[in-house]
């Protein structure tokens, strides 16, 4: 049976948390778990051990670029929240079984007037922009990871894995979003421009066969 005490915590967690901010907690928790599992090959054992590791990289990836959706819209004078998606979720976890994850947790919802293509496109791209510098990043300390904290040590292994996974994880995420169908942001940045669609989508691919053939595996042996 649940205390009177856990009920409590849970009561006042739940009516003094906004919902914007739970839906976010959940959907991180859960994409998380998704690229665990993916990249563990369903390993328990490596999969508890990486999870630390890839929830700095997708924390940081996922929230963000919810994040940079949002105050964009609200830039333009829109109001915008984050809500997760259950089906989304779900979907996450399943595709994460079989070698692709299907990264769609939730969304953040606008809410407002007219909105033109170019303010849409803008507000949509802001979100993978923000994966490919968090990607960019975490590649630079990658490289650097020696030099900066000094070869052959552990705590320099360590960073040098979660920075490899968030690269990975941030590369994909950027990647996965430009696809131009109906939920993602790429449909609405191709609607506003093509060509920008174009070059962020090629730089992003770039970045996500960087990371399985540009030779970083090798600094994680």
């Amino acid at each position: 049976l649940r205390s009177p005490i856990f009920l409590h915590a849970l009561s006042y967690f739940t009516y003094s948390v906004p919902k914007e901010s739970i839906d976010l907690i959940i959907s991180f928790l859960v994409i998380s778990l998704g690229f665990s599992i993916l990249y563990s090959n369903r390993n328990p054992g490596t999969l508890i051990f990486i999870l630390p590791m890839i929830m700095i990289g997708v924390g940081l990836g996922f929230i963000l670029h919810e994040l940079a959706h949002k105050y964009a819209a609200l830039h333009y004078g829109y109001w915008a929240e984050f809500k997760l998606w259950i089906p989304g979720l779900v979907f996450s976890l399943i595709t994460s079984f079989f070698g692709f994850i299907f990264a769609a947790p939730g969304a953040v919802y606008i809410y407002g007037d007219y909105m033109s293509n170019k303010e849409n496109g803008i507000i949509s791209i802001v979100g993978p922009l923000t994966n490919i510098i968090l990607a960019l990043i975490f590649l630079g300390i990658l490289l650097n990871a020696g030099a900066i904290f000094g070869p052959y040590t552990v705590g320099t292994s360590i960073i040098q894995s979660i920075c490899f996974l968030g690269f990975s994880t941030n590369s994909f995420l950027a990647l996965f979003n430009l696809i131009p169908i109906s939920m993602l942001d790429g449909r609405k940045v191709f609607n506003w421009n093509p060509l920008v669609w174009l070059i962020i989508t090629a730089f992003a691919g770039i970045l996500v066969y960087y990371t399985y053939n540009g030779g970083l595996l090798n600094l994680l042996m």
